[in-house]
């Protein structure tokens, strides 16, 4: 997809979401989105496509790190309940609970045994979720193995992009096929009528971006709000002083650009 167009069709997509965003407020929605997908599928990309022009007080991401030693020893689901969202507010999961059904049971983390419980467990997890008037969307951001190879070394050449890679991912590469086993398990599991899976084609961002932030807004039926006119008032002139005079002799950046 050509830059420009994708720009183009993105912009008009985020004033969707500016649309949705009152919605959400206005109704007081509690909306859950889950992002799952192999390394280098494009989740934190799609996510700020989402997020780069709503309010993060609306908007909320949540992208938890490796559980501490106390976590460990709580029930699974445990740490990730206090940031289920209240009214009004949407929260995407930079990968979510489903860590158990892949990383962790692909690299070690937790045996076979655990994964099968989770697995057993999700669905009636999720079900209270959705019981309760949770509208919960989960995608699934796949990306073909020639794709993923391609921004690994990427990420090896660009220096901008060194960061993203870690040790993990290098393993995550050599492990190909049992995250692929671990994605059908999960998904066999876990696709139900209620909360089921929506796959998103990751090999082109940009198009994968577009259509997943499209079937996004279709999933909520929210109505444009009419905002009325705003007029910009002028300073106040009866509190005027030479407000740029008292700037003078202050430590400014040195203007290099």
């Amino acid at each position: 997809m050509k830059r420009k167009h994708y720009e183009d069709q993105l912009r008009e997509l985020q004033v969707e979401l500016v649309q949705l965003q009152s919605w959400v407020r206005e109704q007081g929605l509690r909306i859950v989105v889950v992002f799952e997908g192999r390394d280098a599928a494009g989740k934190g990309g799609m996510i700020k496509a989402i997020t780069e022009r709503v309010s993060p007080r609306v908007f909320r991401t949540v992208a938890l790190p490796a559980p501490s030693d106390r976590e460990k020893t709580q029930f699974y689901f445990q740490r990730y309940i206090p940031h289920l969202p209240a009214a009004g507010e949407v929260v995407l999961f930079d990968r979510s609970w489903y860590n158990r059904a892949g990383v962790e049971v692909v690299m070690g983390f937790c045996t076979p045994e655990q994964r099968d419980r989770f697995l057993e467990l999700c669905p009636v997890m999720e079900k209270a979720l959705v019981d309760d008037g949770i509208l919960l969307v989960k995608y699934w951001l796949e990306v073909s193995s020639e794709v993923q190879e391609k921004r690994f070394r990427t990420r090896i050449r660009d220096p901008r992009k060194q960061w993203k890679l870690s040790p993990m991912d290098l393993e995550a590469r050599r492990r190909w096929y049992a995250y692929s086993r671990a994605r059908d398990a999960m998904l066999d599991a876990t696709d139900t009528e209620f909360a089921p899976w929506h796959i998103v084609r990751m090999d082109d961002k940009h198009a994968g971006r577009l259509n997943c932030i499209t079937h996004l807004l279709s999933l909520v039926p929210y109505r444009h709000s009419h905002p009325d006119p705003v007029e910009l008032p002028a300073p106040d002139p009866a509190d005027a002083y030479d407000d740029q005079a008292s700037m003078q002799g202050r430590r400014y950046v040195p203007e290099r650009f």
